[in-house]
């Protein structure tokens, strides 16, 4: 349901849509529509979205907004972007309410995970 003037999409660049779409469904379960060789949407994911292809990434050191995922079980889901390939860029830490630790894809956009447990 779209609802008026709330978030309703997300893009993201990605140097690799196959590398995206691989981290993304070993990671967090994700599933993937093609749109041409240059995009690629989710869906389900709390916000709809999508990759573009290009050589840019997202991180907090360049000003990008930061997107935060939640999870039950933080040292499992590390583990899993680890696995995956990700990189850890921010090693865990506490926060007001919780701990979250920072990691980028295999293509170098940065994204956290927080656990309040």
């Amino acid at each position: 349901m779209n609802v008026h003037e709330k978030i309703n999409y997300i893009e993201f660049p990605s140097k690799d849509l196959t590398k995206t779409k691989e981290f993304f469904r070993a990671v967090f379960g994700w599933d993937f529509e093609d749109y041409g060789p240059e995009y690629v949407a989710f869906s389900d994911q709390g916000v709809d979205g999508g990759f573009f292809l290009s050589d840019r990434v997202c991180s907090t050191e360049s000003g990008s907004a930061l997107i935060v995922f939640y999870s039950n079980a933080l040292e499992d889901t590390q583990a899993k972007v680890e696995a995956a390939g990700g990189n850890i860029v921010r090693a865990t830490f506490s926060f007001p309410g919780g701990r979250r630790f920072h990691f980028s894809d295999p293509n170098g956009n940065e994204y956290a995970v927080w656990s309040d447990n």
